[in-house]
């Protein structure tokens, strides 16, 4: 998106292609190559553009995965395919991760912040597959699964501050 932000709008809804129409009733059909204007061959150009930086992004192994692909968006859902799974793979996953999630707890001889690195990286892998948890029910999971030597810490924070707008990072400050 940094490129440019219609490239993205490529990858995710496909080429541009250009086309006129013939018959009665019209009928719009591909236009040949000697019929394009400027303007098609530069919104053609950005499905090329997309494809060179998805390919340009990934190594070798990934590239045979990809190498038949002819647009931007094909290439894009093999490679979400590849990594994340069908939609019911998928699927699985939030639910194995959000269970996780659920049942974590900080371990006895844990520092606050390995319990920190734990649960950011559940948080994070939820994240990449399109789901969120909201800020303020993070940072209830965090004060809920400290251990009771923590409680004072934990009733000094919950009345001090807004559980509302406490980001994780300032509860590490506090």
């Amino acid at each position: 998106m940094t490129e440019d932000f219609k490239l993205w709008d490529i990858i995710c809804d496909g080429p541009f292609v250009p086309t006129k129409n013939l018959g009665d009733p019209a009928v719009a059909i591909p236009k040949t190559r000697k019929e394009l204007n400027d303007d098609d061959r530069k919104a053609i150009e950005k499905n090329f553009r997309a494809k060179k930086i998805l390919v340009c992004g990934i190594g070798p192994d990934e590239y045979s995965r990809i190498s038949a692909c002819q647009s931007a968006k094909e290439i894009w859902e093999a490679l979400q395919t590849a990594h994340e799974g069908t939609t019911q793979v998928k699927q699985s996953k939030i639910d194995m991760l959000t269970t996780e999630y659920e049942l974590f707890r900080m371990k006895d001889d844990e520092s606050f912040q390995d319990m920190h690195t734990r649960i950011t990286s559940i948080i994070n892998e939820i994240h990449s597959l399109g789901e969120s948890i909201p800020r303020n029910k993070l940072v209830r999971k965090i004060l809920s699964v400290l251990p009771s030597s923590w409680e004072s810490k934990v009733n000094a924070i919950t009345e001090a501050k807004d559980l509302q707008t406490l980001t994780w990072m300032n509860l590490l400050e506090t």
